[in-house]
């Protein structure tokens, strides 16, 4: 039998019952920690970007375009709240006259820049 191009290739098949299956390994990726938004990312890339899901998944880079993604959005979330704060004066001042006001104004103010943040960054990409 002639040798396939998997195997000029240097790969190898184990059988398995009736059939050769090869001997396929992942490459290694760097452990590097995947958060809120990385994981929103993975179920949109999961849901509407199969292909490029796929692509990733199988190169070996998911992992660590998942965690770019995350300090990318985690970027853009923080500068976004302080920069509305700013603006919408959310001081301390305010924290130490006012402190629920404060927490009211400012969990507001992080779930607009949280909307924000998953429009531009998870749907974008």
């Amino acid at each position: 039998m002639a040798k396939t191009i998997f195997e000029q290739m240097g790969g190898t098949y184990t059988m398995l019952g009736d059939y050769c299956l090869p001997d396929l390994i992942l490459p290694t990726e760097e452990y590097r920690p995947i958060g809120v938004w990385g994981q929103r990312y993975l179920r949109y890339l999961k849901q509407h970007r199969k292909i490029l899901y796929y692509n990733l998944l199988t190169s070996g880079k998911l992992r660590s375009h998942l965690t770019d993604v995350e300090e990318e959005a985690q970027e853009l979330f923080y500068r976004l709240v302080r920069e509305l704060a700013e603006k919408e004066g959310l001081t301390e001042h305010l924290k130490e006259e006012n402190p629920m006001e404060w927490v009211r104004r400012m969990n507001n103010m992080r779930e607009r820049v949280a909307e924000v943040v998953g429009k531009q960054i998870i749907t974008n990409i």
